[in-house]
């Protein structure tokens, strides 16, 4: 800091600093006002860009470069750098295969952009991306726009194209597939499991339903209030009991889950009658029954979301076997009554037609040894 805050001239002598010695007072004022504004620069430009306080430890920041050195030779080494990583990309996708995803969303100006990244064992990186605000998302278009990157990487090379369920998505799989009959066209697995989840909600919908409600009722009176709040950590241990997931569903699904992990400790807290109706809810076992009927139809459906959500391991060979599995254990906790189940299974079949069940997910399912060997 104190390079920014005061000038520092090696050829000054001992003696002539001495000289100074009466200004020490003078300058010691001066430092800490500059070294005051430096750090007020500082903190403006943390807060503008939302620079998290814990990078400023980070040694790298400690000595900064100029403006030139960021604008010419370190960008010019990066460009470099991000060209030789794609080299080593490239060959993978020449040995391996690559799959092709797009992404379309709008930003807080509402303006249509759609981006392709490409994935391989190497890794995922970027290629492209279009402002795509004045054109419809037809079928044709996305077709045109995806074929055309097809034939740049190499079509070769590709060997699955990745898209959320949408009908013009599945369209231009249609066409892709007369022009490219060797390229798959896979549905996004989260966004199908999403739809499988939201199913079987909607098909529950009275019981499911009313457990949601009386959960977030339970959650936003235990929240709302710092005593209910406290109280709640300290006999939970300070762990929580709403989170966050990959979709609105799964939170849900969190959220009953860890209600149902705290069950004994929440009713410690809840036994006195000044409550109200959460005394009621939290001791009602009905409730609880219900909570837990719900985690266990649900608990290996989203188990696979989070799979194929994560980046931990590749899904595509575990989606299938582990969606079948789900089934089987879904039949179970319906006691084999075919009314219970199979409109549950119905609601799986249908999502996952066309989508989880291609020739692609079938192949790695049956090449996958653990679902075999584990027998």
């Amino acid at each position: 800091m104190d390079q920014f805050s005061r000038p520092i001239d090696p050829m000054e002598s001992t003696i002539e600093l001495r000289k100074k010695s009466r200004q020490q007072n003078i300058n010691d004022a001066l430092f800490k006002q500059r070294t005051n504004e430096v750090h007020a620069y500082l903190a403006r430009w943390v807060y503008e860009f939302g620079v998290p306080f814990n990078a400023i430890n980070n040694d790298g920041f400690k000595r900064s470069s100029s403006r030139y050195q960021l604008r010419e030779p370190l960008l010019k080494q990066e460009v470099e750098k991000t060209k030789q990583s794609m080299k080593e990309q490239e060959e993978e996708w020449k040995s391996n295969g690559c799959s092709l995803m797009t992404d379309a969303w709008s930003d807080r100006n509402w303006r249509s952009i759609m981006n392709l990244c490409v994935n391989c064992r190497a890794g995922t990186c970027f290629i492209a991306s279009i402002e795509s605000s004045e054109e419809a998302h037809t079928a044709k278009y996305i077709f045109e726009y995806v074929d055309k990157y097809i034939g740049e990487i190499g079509s070769g090379n590709v060997i699955q194209v990745v898209t959320d369920n949408a009908s013009n998505n599945m369209a231009a799989a249609k066409l892709l597939k007369v022009k490219r009959p060797n390229i798959f066209w896979t549905s996004c697995a989260t966004h199908t499991l999403n739809l499988i989840l939201e199913g079987i909600g909607n098909f529950l919908s009275p019981l499911i339903q009313h457990i949601i409600e009386k959960a977030k009722a339970l959650t936003i009176f235990i929240y709302a209030h710092h005593t209910t709040l406290a109280l709640m950590r300290k006999f939970t241990r300070k762990k929580k009991i709403v989170r966050p997931g990959v979709t609105r569903f799964a939170s849900s699904f969190l959220t009953l889950q860890h209600i149902l992990e705290k069950e004994e400790k929440l009713k410690h807290m809840f036994l006195s009658k000044e409550w109200g109706e959460s005394y009621q809810i939290i001791v009602s076992q009905a409730f609880w029954m219900n909570i837990a009927m719900c985690v266990e139809l649900f608990k290996l459906l989203v188990k696979v979301l989070r799979l194929v959500d994560g980046d931990w391991c590749p899904s595509m060979a575990f989606v299938y076997g582990d969606i079948k599995e789900a089934k089987s254990e879904i039949i179970r906790i319906c006691k084999d009554v075919k009314d219970t189940y199979e409109p549950i299974l119905e609601i799986i079949d249908s999502k996952i037609k066309g989508r989880l069940d291609s020739p692609l997910h079938l192949t790695a399912y049956l090449l996958n040894p653990y679902f075999f060997l584990q027998r």
